[in-house]
């Protein structure tokens, strides 16, 4: 069983509200080095079998059509922590 990871973030060029709140919280918390925050999701499917191009195919359907909204987010996937693809829809 392998477990894919597909990672899912706001396209450079849309706003992120929920990556200003929390950059804006960071210095109230005493955290200041950071300069920027992104805040994406990510999920963790687990897959039957070996993962061949034709599960990252499907995978990859899944994530365009149903975890990612394509027109505002790219999405990445990984297969047991190796990436497969880079951010798709950038």
């Amino acid at each position: 069983m392998a477990r894919v990871v597909v990672s899912v973030m706001p396209k450079p060029e849309i706003l992120d509200p929920q990556g200003k709140a929390v950059h804006g919280a960071l210095p109230r918390l005493g955290f200041h080095r950071v300069t920027d925050v992104r805040q994406g999701k990510r999920f963790e499917l687990e897959v039957d079998g070996e993962v061949d191009d034709a599960v990252l195919a499907e995978i990859r359907e899944l994530a365009g059509t149903l975890l990612s909204n394509p027109v505002i987010e790219n999405f990445a996937v990984e297969v047991d922590g190796t990436p497969v693809d880079a951010a798709v829809g950038a």
